[in-house]
């Protein structure tokens, strides 16, 4: 905004952003929002993990279909799910908002009401960001984090041998996209578009299935807890589908993998289509030796066994699916741009 006057003026925003962000607890952020910088304070023997995303609407949410609440709950919730793929603790946040004029005031409001709820829950400070009008509405997170030194999970680890395990489920994502868009369609009369943004309401019996989607759930706790105990060899969080990032981990640590679809955790409701190339599940995929005892539950969300390494074979893909059909390659059908 150019102007610091009136309630949606830059500096008003600024201000407003600033107080909601002063009432988090934030032991490892000296200097937060009002200088050119923030100051953050590690612990001796830690490293800085950093991670960015980018979410740009009408390619990572909709307006007139995802909630304020959700949108600022998944712009969060894609940088600690990358923080907790290596086993990081947060540290502190920093978001870049730009903005169409109209969505400057109760918009505003609830997308903080979404960011700030999932951010006090794994208490992790809003430092800092920048704000400015746009034509698009994007958002654009960086979160820092703190690993041990020498101790980060990394994707480059996994050997053969080695088994491979998912937390909680998968698909749930994916299903629950496919579901609000159903809804949104059947709530919209025919050739009509809203002119303004505006999310539909949801049915209170559909927010459990849509919680997936509009809500995800990183896997903080039990990434700290692989990393704690050196068990996990290789870490990936799964983001973009399970298809596609399983063939990173395999490019990074130059391996091969053979899939079990029966032990795949699908969640109810989706498809084993959904569970392998859907996305947006925000679950820890990870390796361990067999001799690493890993529990079937880590911080109450459960640990499935879906794998096992295998040598790389040249001219080979790396991915090999095994069902009751046989076994056959899986290529990555996951989320890529530019695909």
């Amino acid at each position: 905004m150019s102007t610091a006057s009136g309630r949606n003026g830059e500096l008003a925003l600024l201000a407003r952003i600033r107080k909601r962000a002063a009432m988090q607890p934030a032991p490892n952020l000296r200097l937060g929002i009002g200088d050119d910088c923030a100051l953050l304070r590690l612990r001796p023997s830690e490293e800085l993990a950093v991670t960015t995303d980018l979410s740009i609407a009408g390619r990572h949410f909709q307006l007139h279909l995802h909630p304020p609440e959700s949108i600022g709950h998944r712009t969060l919730a894609r940088g600690l799910s990358d923080l907790a793929a290596m086993g990081a603790r947060p540290v502190a946040a920093f978001l870049s908002l730009g903005l169409p004029r109209q969505l400057a005031g109760k918009w505003l409001e609830r997308f903080f009401d979404g960011f700030f709820a999932l951010a006090n829950e794994h208490k992790v400070p809003l430092a800092g960001g920048d704000l400015a009008e746009s034509p698009v509405a994007v958002a654009d997170i960086v979160l820092t984090g703190a690993v041990p030194r020498a101790k980060a999970l990394l994707r480059s680890g996994a050997r053969p041998g080695h088994l491979l395990y998912v937390t909680g489920n998968l698909g749930g994502a994916a299903a629950g996209l496919a579901q609000l868009k159903k809804l949104a369609a059947a709530q919209t009369a025919p050739g009509r578009r809203a002119a303004q943004p505006k999310p539909e309401k949801i049915p209170a019996k559909l927010r459990g299935n849509l919680a997936p989607h509009l809500y995800p759930q990183p896997r903080l706790a039990q990434g700290l807890w692989l990393m704690r105990r050196g068990l996990a060899s290789a870490a990936i969080d799964v983001s973009d589908g399970l298809s596609t990032d399983l063939a990173h981990l395999c490019d990074e640590s130059g391996v091969g993998v053979k899939l079990l679809a029966a032990s795949l955790p699908i969640h109810s409701g989706a498809t084993l289509q959904q569970a392998l190339h859907g996305g947006e599940d925000y679950e820890l995929l990870f390796t361990a030796p067999p001799s690493a005892s890993i529990p079937r539950r880590i911080a109450g969300v459960p640990i499935h066994h879906i794998g096992s390494i295998v040598r790389a074979r040249a001219g080979a893909h790396p991915i090999t699916l095994i069902s009751h059909r046989g076994s056959h390659p899986l290529a990555p059908r996951g989320w890529q741009h530019f695909s």
